[in-house]
């Protein structure tokens, strides 16, 4: 794979607080803020750090399915409502359902390369507590073919991803799997509770494994081989990041050690209408992931943290495998060990990934590369974890439906 031609940085990330179930200010009978809110906090979040409206060449939205949960297309129009300064400029918007965000950064960085653009103004957002989640399920369900749609689980995604957990058990043995599943959710909450913005920030569960295994997976409630537990949240929320060349940097006033530079990435596609391949592997995360280490000139055991999309824990067990961390049908016992909590060999999901910090659909790729940047940079507070000299790299995965489009994106401090 070929090599940048041009330098691209990311810096000034932003993100607003995950709102859903586990928020206090959460109240499903009460009126929330709407999407323009969410749009108009990340992106001036993003503004204040970088001098202004004035220094930004374009703009980027990534969403999923606004049309349905909110009633509401055509987002690039929003950017503008981000601030006056931003009307006329060129603005995007990207669509890859749950990669959506992670499609947007993608923009931003062709923008860049192509030299239309030096800074790129870069948000992602989702609000999609506006129905209850049986009806969002069939709106989520969108984000696979949706000719199965009759077919599948009244909840599509959990259903599809209770699959590939029954195919894991049944290759490795369940009692196994779920040892690695319930370690991962352990994980992804402790590491929440130390992110304000984070959906579960304010869990105070005791014993989160009691919990865990008090909830047996039961088909006749839900599905059949996961629990609620081991599912992404429900959330509202945006995040928001500058994408940048040098001169980008100069012009916002920002040193190269308070930014990330991309030194590789890859976007895959997999055929929508064909089942996976092998329901016990993410085949199209473990191509994208390999090919961003192989233009970036570097392997796994370079990388010192990593945001891996997690909408399931199953998918968190599958992706320490796809990686390479972990043999095929060791991923579970990978975690299960502590491997990838903050204090092991590889942290992953700092701020507790999908299902610890949440996931507004179209904003989970924009906020995956926001932890990065929080991390390589040293602005993690409570959630930072050590970034190794002889490992300075991070990488975020962000997954578009069962394993169909995945962005990988791999970084390190800009002033390395």
């Amino acid at each position: 794979m070929s090599k940048l031609r041009r330098k691209i940085y990311m810096a000034a990330g932003y993100n607003t607080i995950s709102m859903g179930t586990g928020r206090k200010e959460f109240n499903p009978k009460k009126e929330r803020p709407g999407l323009e809110h969410y749009i108009k906090e990340a992106g001036q979040g993003t503004l204040k750090q970088i001098g202004g409206a004035k220094n930004v060449d374009e703009g980027a939205i990534g969403n999923f399915m606004a049309a349905r949960f909110n009633k509401q297309g055509h987002l690039a129009g929003f950017i503008p409502y981000i601030d006056e300064e931003l009307q006329w400029k060129p603005c995007t918007r990207t669509e890859g359902a749950c990669a959506s965000g992670a499609l947007a950064l993608m923009s931003g960085m062709k923008s860049v390369l192509a030299e239309t653009a030096e800074v790129v103004l870069t948000v992602g957002v989702e609000v999609q507590n506006t129905m209850k989640a049986i009806y969002g399920a069939d709106v989520l369900a969108g984000a696979g073919w949706f000719k199965n749609r009759k077919n599948g689980h009244a909840y599509f995604f959990p259903g599809q991803f209770s699959d590939r957990a029954k195919a894991y058990y049944d290759k490795y043995g369940m009692e196994y799997a779920r040892k690695g599943m319930k370690q991962w959710f352990i994980n992804a909450m402790e590491n929440a509770r130390l992110c304000p913005t984070a959906q579960e920030y304010e869990n105070t569960t005791g014993d989160l494994g009691a919990l865990y295994d008090g909830m047996v997976p039961n088909g006749k409630t839900f599905v059949d081989s996961l629990n609620v537990l081991d599912c992404s949240k429900v959330s509202d929320g945006a995040s928001s990041i500058a994408i940048m060349s040098e001169v980008g940097l100069q012009r916002c006033g920002i040193p190269k050690n308070q930014a990330v530079e991309v030194v590789g990435y890859a976007q895959v596609e997999r055929n929508i209408t064909n089942d996976p391949p092998d329901k016990t592997e993410l085949t199209a995360i473990k191509k994208a992931a390999h090919k961003a280490m192989e233009m970036a000139g570097i392997s796994n055991k370079e990388l010192a943290t990593i945001e891996v999309h997690d909408c399931f824990s199953i998918a968190g067990i599958l992706s320490t495998e796809a990686l390479g961390f972990a043999e095929k049908g060791k991923g579970a016992q990978f975690v299960a060990d502590r491997n990838t909590a903050r204090d092991g060999k590889i942290p992953i999901n700092t701020t507790g990934g999908l299902i610890g910090w949440g996931h507004p659909t179209g904003g989970t790729g924009v906020h995956q590369a926001v932890t990065i940047w929080e991390q390589l940079t040293g602005k993690a507070g409570e959630a930072q974890v050590n970034i190794p000299s002889d490992r300075p790299y991070g990488m975020s995965i962000n997954m578009g439906g069962d394993d169909v489009t995945v962005v990988a994106i791999i970084y390190k401090r800009g002033d390395l």
